[in-house]
């Protein structure tokens, strides 16, 4: 199993975070990547190559006019007068939470305040001249991790930071710019007709499952804490299954706060056996650490064993199988229960 990460990736580095009505020092930050590689070069992996492949598999999920919102974001929002250290949205428009829903009729504003609005979701995704850069190099991670699974090694990690899974196909969201989950799995769909994308973080993946909700060929499954008090709070229930095509293709698996490993496991098992009866032919997980009790943003009770579990269950599959790092905020509990995922998952594999 080959560990891919662009040292370009440390480039981001947030400054302010909006919680609970306070701006705080941002959890996402380039000492997460530095304790995952330091956790899984423990295994002995060594990292592999990370070639440039161009803006065609972004593009084949993101939006090119939200593409260069990202590449341009900055240097606009500078020219504001008293412009702060990061592009930050302060208006957003009004629109449904429902996946498949966007305003009608309305142009784009061309401004860059309304742009941040347009293309930003929160203010958790504060943008620094470096971001897209950082971005950029996180989904070329995906990119060619995913294409060495493609090409038929069995497993392989992507280191990616800044995250993806709360990234819309045009919008920014939860520390995420480009999805790189959606980005790997459109990778493996040039050899793989049916991918399963199994979300393994405390929060519900809502930008993968936006992109992916009225398609037949991708299965979403996550797992992750109840939104209806968590973020991101307007997606991530039960009852959402996928729309025309991709009904029945997605599931979420919603635990209620406080809900320890057995729980955490046992969804795991269903979305694991979910793939498999989807028929799936490569496997992407969407790996997140902070359902951890230790993590700073979790609300559930997991502890670092329950990885290894988790690990066999998916390396059980006997599938190809892309890893793809997302959330994990604790630093010692990513370089802990990363490796023994890890680790778990190759002796599955064999």
């Amino acid at each position: 199993m080959n560990l891919y990460f662009d040292e370009r990736q440390l480039l981001h580095r947030p400054t302010q975070f909006m919680v609970h009505g306070r701006l705080v020092t941002p959890v996402e930050n380039p000492d997460r990547a530095q304790a995952l590689l330091r956790g899984l070069e423990a295994l002995g992996f060594s990292r592999a190559p990370v070639p440039d492949a161009g803006l065609d598999p972004i593009h084949a999920v993101h939006a090119d006019h939200y593409v260069a919102f990202l590449r341009e974001a900055y240097e606009a929002f500078q020219l504001l007068p008293n412009a702060g250290p990061e592009v930050m949205p302060n208006i957003h428009p009004h629109v449904s939470a429902a996946p498949d829903f966007a305003p009608r009729g309305r142009p784009r504003p061309t401004g860059i305040v309304g742009r941040a609005g347009w293309y930003m979701g929160d203010l958790s995704s504060g943008m620094t001249a470096d971001t897209f850069t950082a971005a950029y190099a996180s989904a070329q991670s995906a990119i060619a991790a995913a294409g060495a699974v493609r090409d038929g090694m069995g497993a392989a990690f992507a280191a990616c930071r800044p995250p993806g899974h709360h990234a819309y196909a045009d919008r920014a969201s939860g520390f995420c710019f480009l999805n790189n989950s959606a980005i790997a799995a459109g990778v493996l769909r040039a050899r793989f007709a049916r991918v399963a994308i199994l979300d393994i973080d405390t929060h519900h993946g809502d930008g993968t499952q936006a992109i992916f909700y009225r398609r037949a060929d991708v299965l979403t499954a996550s797992v992750h804490t109840d939104p209806s008090a968590y973020y991101p709070h307007f997606v991530g229930y039960a009852d959402e299954r996928g729309a025309g095509e991709g009904e029945g293709f997605n599931l979420n698996v919603p635990l209620p706060e406080g809900s320890g490993d057995e729980a955490y496991v046992a969804g795991v098992e269903r979305i694991a056996e979910a793939a498999r009866a989807f028929g799936a032919e490569a496997i992407v997980v969407a790996a997140g650490w902070d359902a951890h009790r230790a993590d700073p943003l979790s609300r559930l009770a997991v502890t670092s064993g329950s990885y290894a579990r988790l690990g066999r269950i998916i390396g059980g599959l006997g599938l190809p199988t892309l890893v793809v790092q997302e959330g994990g905020y604790s630093l010692a509990a990513v370089e802990e229960a990363a490796p023994l995922f890890v680790g778990a998952l190759r002796d599955a594999l064999g």
